[in-house]
Order: C-alpha cells, then structure tokens, then sequence
C-alpha cells in the first residue's frame, strides 16, 4: 500500500503532493514500483496534528480520487475517520476505507456498511493531539487485540461481513517504543483473528527514537520493519517508499517462499 498524502503538515512529506498532477505523478510513480493500493489521505494523524473541516478534507481528496480511479490500474484506498468523506470518497471511485479511529465516529459503521468496499480497523490509544502523551496498557498486545476484535464484532452487527475486514495494530498511535517493538514481536497474536493483518512502520517515530535518526534517513530501517512485518504474518504493508521496499519482500519471498523451498 503506497501512501499518498494530500495534506500540507504530514509528519514526512507534508506540502509534496497537495497540487493534483504532483498526487498522480507520485500515484503513478508507486504502482510502477509495485503499489497494490495507493492510499489517499487529507488530514495528517500525525502527533499534535491539528484537525481540518469536513469540507477542507474533501477539496483535498475527491479531486485526486476521481483523477487517479481513471488513470491507476490498482484500487484507490481513502485514509479517513469521517463518514461525509469516506461516503463521498467511495462515490467518486475509491474501493477500500482505511480508517484510524476503526469505525468510531458516529455514523460511520452505516456508512461502510453502505459503501460495501473492504475496510481497514486501526487501534488508536486517544487522538492525534494528544496520543503520545502517556499511553498505557495493561498489556499492550492482548489490549489492542481484544480492542480489534471487539471492532470487528461490532461491524458484523452492523452487516459489513467478515471477509471485506483488515486489521491493524496501529503503530505509533498512541504507544511508546516499547510498544511498538512488542506488538511487531508478536504481530501474529493478530493474524490468530483469522483477517489480514496491514502494518505501517514506514518512516515512523519509533525509528527516531530506536536509531536517533531524522525522517529524512530512516528509508533502511522502514524497509527492514516491513519486511519484519511481513515475516510475522502482515499481509499489507503501509510504505512511503514502494520500489525498495517491494525488492526486499520479493527477495524475501523468492528464498521463503514454499515454492522456494520445494527446489
């Protein structure tokens, strides 16, 4: 899953592709390399982010999705936690919701339910102002497995079926690095829900903090979390950067894969 950030404040490449034929270009740019879904998002989940209008999220995303539905042979994914959007984003062509507050807000269990494209339930300790203040766990990856799958549960209710849910841990929102380093350690107590399980490591704080790097250098720890990922069961990896990021999980695949190993 390529990320595509239309927003001007994104922790690492805020501004870049708010002007529509830059978005394509990146768009088009990612599924060359190998993007499966481009991931369209208009309001930065950042910590401290600040949060837009209804209307400042809209002028930022439709015009992109119903360019890039035209000119992209991969599914165009909306990133958002409002109903008006994801409602207006599936309408103008977008065929999956990636959502960080996992169906909260009011309305937007109906609103998916209606869409009936594939959903994506992210864990998230607070909001984005303040997620990284002092989270808590009892345990962090029992907590956050039994969170998602309560969200789960609570889509069936809802008439979205099984088979259209991915899940995500949530990395970065609202953990410390500890937690991070434990849930991507145990990522397949969350495969055990029997969904996909979607990762996003890429360029995170979590490196930062690790290594003392700065966004600009942390594309070689990005790669090797995703690939860890991937090693522990996730079946979609959120990147910034597709092409070496696709290298190694397909250099991984070609030595692991059972194919591979039949020879």
């Amino acid at each position: 899953m390529g990320v595509l950030n239309v927003t001007p404040d994104s922790f690492s490449d805020g501004g870049r592709f708010t002007a529509r034929e830059a978005a394509l270009a990146q768009a088009r740019r990612m599924v060359e390399e190998g993007a499966a879904v481009v991931d369209v998002g208009g309001e930065s989940t950042r910590p401290g982010a600040q949060p837009v209008s209804v209307q400042e999220e809209l002028d930022r995303v439709i015009p992109v999705i119903e360019s890039l539905v035209r000119k992209v042979a991969v599914p165009v994914s909306i990133d958002t936690a409002k109903p008006e959007v994801m409602r207006a984003a599936v309408a103008a062509g977008a065929g999956f919701i990636n959502d960080v507050l996992a169906l909260r807000a009011e309305g937007a269990l109906s609103v998916a339910a209606e869409a009936k494209v594939p959903v994506c339930l992210m864990h998230m300790q607070g909001e984005p102002r303040c997620m990284q203040e002092n989270p808590q766990y009892q345990d962090v990856v029992s907590d956050i497995r039994d969170f998602l799958a309560a969200r789960v549960a609570a889509c069936e209710a809802a008439g979205i079926p099984r088979n259209q849910l991915v899940i995500d841990p949530g990395f970065g929102f609202g953990k410390t690095l500890e937690h991070n380093l434990e849930l991507l350690r145990h990522l397949r107590a969350f495969t055990a829900l029997g969904l996909p399980v979607l990762a996003g490591l890429s360029r995170k704080s979590l490196i930062g903090k690790a290594l003392g790097l700065p966004v600009e250098r942390r594309l070689h720890a990005s790669v090797a979390l995703a690939l860890m990922a991937v090693q522990n069961g996730a079946r979609i990896v959120r990147v910034h950067d597709v092409a070496p990021t696709v290298e190694a999980i397909r250099m991984w695949e070609a030595v692991y894969s059972p194919k591979a190993q039949e020879t």
